[in-house]
């Protein structure tokens, strides 16, 4: 099952980083990536695997170390767990990144690398968008 919701992570949040990469002036994708409940799928992942597991994870998340925390997450539901935790996390910064590109202009053949990074290694590709942003004040209201 680990395996299933391992691979599941992925698969649940993919069709929304395709909307807002290869779709991005398509009016459903806005009604889409506009609602925050896309990471819901994400987030009942994480959901099913640290529930459960609860008694062994609060306490490596209340007082964290190192030992602890790769001992947690060495295991299949560990790394399983802190997989749709990355990917809940990432796509809500993705989102956020790509509705507050579209307020400010920015061109969709900019943000596509920017999601990508977003994608692969989340705050770096936040931190892209940071740096893009910077160059894009918000467009004033007609």
């Amino acid at each position: 099952m680990t395996g299933v919701l391992f691979g599941l992570a992925f698969a649940v949040a993919a069709p929304f980083w395709a909307l807002m990469i290869l779709l991005p002036g398509w009016s459903w994708t806005r009604r889409i990536i506009g609602s925050p409940l896309i990471v819901l799928p994400a987030v009942v992942i994480y959901a099913v695997l640290v529930i459960p597991a609860l008694g062994e994870v609060l306490p490596a998340v209340v007082s964290p170390t190192l030992d602890g925390l790769r001992d947690l997450l060495g295991t299949a539901d560990g790394a399983a767990a802190a997989w749709a935790h990355m990917i809940a996390f990432d796509l809500f910064a993705g989102r956020w990144s790509w509705l507050d590109s579209r307020e400010r202009g920015v061109p969709a053949l900019v943000m596509a690398p920017v999601l990508l990074l977003t994608i692969l290694l989340g705050p770096l590709g936040l931190a892209a968008y940071l740096l893009v942003r910077a160059r894009y004040p918000v467009r004033a209201s007609a």
